[in-house]
């Protein structure tokens, strides 16, 4: 009898043991052990080892527990020693900030995803020989010879949101390393762009501040996402750059036919870092349709190598009446031949653009032709500067041909652009064209590249019988960007 109680009393303690998992399995055999007592089955001695065994098995389980506890972040993302649970971990949790770097910059966000900014520099160094610029005139082509090495942008950008994912912000810091007047004063700190994003709704935008109006393409597009050197001949004349304004802007129909982007603003029509000095407005609207469906990005050349076409139409159009005949990133200036402003609003400036644009396989295409219009309100009737329509154009291709000869190196593209002014469509001898061909070596797509070009710069002579003058002018350039 003996054996038979000790085996059952086995037999009870593997139970006991099994059923002890959980509060209420502890509570059933707690409730069994006393049935198997009152029969017989046990003795009260074997009910205190079974009980004892019990205490050393929980013990255990504590102690194995409270190692596995996970330990609570800090702020700033640090991990600290294990420390009692708070009332509020998540909230611990969410105000760690992550640090990184990307192809924007270095990059500071908080966990919750509500803040974030990112950091970036930029550096352009350049040579060129023998114009540092563009020739518009007789005497520019027929100038000196100049052979300059010089810094020529070097920007901070900081971007990023607050608050809100949609609730997007931008500045840009231009630290004109470059003296180009030869005065104590030519090189300076610029605050060129600033401005504030609202971009809940992918069909209707909000942006308020000052930056590049999304008018010209390739003037939108930023100087260190081109494939040459410096913008075209044409753009000097035809661009209306940055303005201090608002626009409404979105993109409809993503995905189909009908796929298309609009921007409509408003603007002082001043320039860069100016208020109006009346109480006219600029007012822009530009269309952009998407032929295949997908949105082409503001920047040159097919870096990224697009298996699918993606292309565009655009056109564009604006008006103001001010000082101002023509815009620049230093801000407010003047056509030759209307800088003679006397009265608020005098200047009538209008103007028009078609542009297209595609990417496809490596190879890239844009172009635009651009109609510019000019009133003077003050002059005389008659007066031939009353009034002048100035057109003009680029269109531009590249192509990286390792994807046509595997044996060229892929990271090297071939470029040519053609570009033309006309700056008075009623006069005759003062067309300028530039016709120019580039290389490009991308070590890190756009943000670290070498660009290599060599322009042909013509302007006609006012008499038919003679040569136009022509310029040639070679230029090397490396753009980082970190």
């Amino acid at each position: 009898m003996s054996v038979q109680r000790a085996i059952l009393g086995m037999m009870a303690l593997f139970v006991m043991m099994t059923l002890m998992p959980s509060p209420a399995t502890a509570i059933e055999g707690n409730l069994l052990l006393e049935i198997l007592l009152e029969k017989g089955i046990i003795t009260k001695d074997d009910l205190t080892q079974i009980k004892a065994e019990e205490k050393k098995r929980e013990a255990a389980r504590a102690a194995t527990h409270s190692r596995k506890t996970p330990q609570i972040e800090a702020g700033y993302g640090e991990e600290t020693p294990a420390v009692a649970k708070t009332s509020e971990p998540s909230k611990k949790k969410d105000s760690g900030v992550k640090v990184g770097f990307g192809k924007k910059g270095f990059t500071l966000a908080t966990r919750d995803g509500l803040f974030k900014t990112k950091i970036q520099w930029r550096f352009q160094g350049r040579y060129t020989y023998p114009e540092r610029s563009d020739p518009r005139n007789a005497s520019a082509f027929s100038d000196n010879e100049e052979s300059t090495f010089e810094l020529r942008r070097v920007r901070m950008k900081v971007g990023g949101h607050g608050y809100k994912p949609w609730i997007k912000y931008y500045f840009e810091v231009d630290w004109q390393p470059t003296n180009t007047s030869y005065s104590c004063c030519g090189d300076r700190t610029r605050l060129i762009d600033w401005r504030i994003m609202l971009e809940k709704y992918k069909w209707l935008k909000l942006r308020i501040g000052q930056w590049k109006i999304n008018y010209s393409r390739e003037r939108v597009d930023s100087s260190g996402k081109q494939t040459m050197v410096e913008r075209s001949i044409m753009n000097r004349v035809f661009t209306i750059d940055r303005q201090v304004g608002m626009m409404l802007y979105g993109r409809v129909n993503p995905g189909t036919i009908l796929d298309t982007n609009y921007y409509l603003g408003i603007y002082s029509g001043s320039g860069r870092a100016t208020i109006n000095d009346d109480d006219n407005m600029m007012y822009m609207g530009r269309i952009q349709w998407n032929v295949f469906g997908r949105e082409l990005k503001w920047r040159q050349s097919d870096v990224k190598y697009h298996k699918k076409p993606t292309a565009s139409i655009s056109y564009g159009a604006y008006t103001v009446k001010g000082r101002c005949t023509r815009w620049s990133s230093s801000g407010c200036g003047q056509v030759s031949g209307f800088d003679r402003a006397t009265t608020d609003g005098q200047y009538q400036v209008s103007g028009m653009q078609v542009g297209s644009a595609m990417k496809y396989r490596g190879w890239s295409w844009q172009h635009e032709t651009h109609w510019k219009q000019i009133k003077d309100t003050e002059a005389a009737a008659g007066d031939p500067d009353q009034e002048r329509n100035m057109f003009g154009g680029y269109l531009q291709t590249g192509y990286f041909p390792h994807y046509l000869i595997s044996a060229v190196p892929k990271p090297l593209e071939i470029a040519f652009r053609y570009s033309h002014v006309d700056p008075n469509v009623d006069a005759g001898g003062d067309l300028r064209q530039e016709f120019t061909t580039g290389l490009n070596w991308f070590f890190a797509g756009h943000r670290n590249k070498l660009t290599l070009d060599a322009s042909h710069l013509t302007l006609e002579q006012p008499n038919p019988n003679l040569p136009a003058w022509t310029e040639q002018r070679v230029r090397l350039q490396w753009d980082v960007s970190f």
